[in-house]
């Protein structure tokens, strides 16, 4: 493995790793892609980011980014063909929302039995009012800032996903037309199917090949 790439640590499923996922390959940013355990993570993972999370990104001067919103910063930063950092800050007040109010509510309604004194339903209800926030604006443009996607929609599908299959009958049944149709063609786009592939479990023992992270033909 060329020491010239970005190392990714990344757990598929982690909502967080799929959106760093997402913008590593919208910026088509080449990384060695390793792929963890959350119950077994590796030393060389937590030497870099001890707080033991994903995704981490390990430059190759060294210096580590260690938040999913630093990293596709960073990636579009130096490369944003598809001009996702250029719909202004509404995205990031969309994102804050996202991550404090609705990730809060969404941990209780998936996790409750993690939350003593947390009613998983009233959580519910409290996620479905910040999804009903965003069907308004999808009710008026194809994407969370406009027609055309931006950072906002990588950063916050992932985790409506999380929401939506908790319960898949109940979602369905939502008047949230609009949000279900940009959460399933989200979904089945290239992008996101590309970033979902499967890869072994990393070990420092195992010679792996890099992960070219790049965006599929649309």
């Amino acid at each position: 493995m060329s020491a010239a790439l970005p190392v990714l640590y990344s757990f598929r499923r982690c909502p967080y790793a799929m959106r760093a996922r997402l913008a590593l390959a919208a910026s088509e940013t080449v990384v060695e892609h390793r792929e963890v355990l959350l119950r077994d993570k590796p030393a060389e993972m937590l030497a870099a980011s001890p707080k033991g999370t994903v995704p981490v990104l390990v430059l190759p001067d060294g210096q580590v980014v260690e938040e999913s919103l630093d990293i596709m910063r960073w990636a579009l930063g130096h490369h944003d063909p598809r001009g996702w950092l250029t719909a202004g800050d509404a995205m990031f007040d969309l994102v804050a929302i996202n991550d404090g109010p609705f990730k809060q509510a969404l941990d209780r309604y998936k996790y409750p039995n993690r939350y003593d004194g947390e009613d998983a339903l009233e959580n519910r209800a409290r996620g479905l009012e910040i999804l009903t926030a965003l069907e308004a604006r999808l009710a008026g443009s194809a994407f969370l800032c406009g027609e055309a996607m931006s950072l906002a929609d990588a950063a916050i599908f992932p985790f409506v996903r999380q929401f939506a299959h908790t319960d898949r009958e109940w979602f369905a049944r939502q008047a949230l037309p609009h949000l279900q149709a940009w959460l399933a063609a989200h979904l089945a786009s290239p992008l996101f199917t590309g970033v979902m592939q499967k890869y072994p479990v990393w070990t420092a023992n195992r010679e792996t090949d890099g992960a070219a992270l790049r965006v599929a033909p649309s």
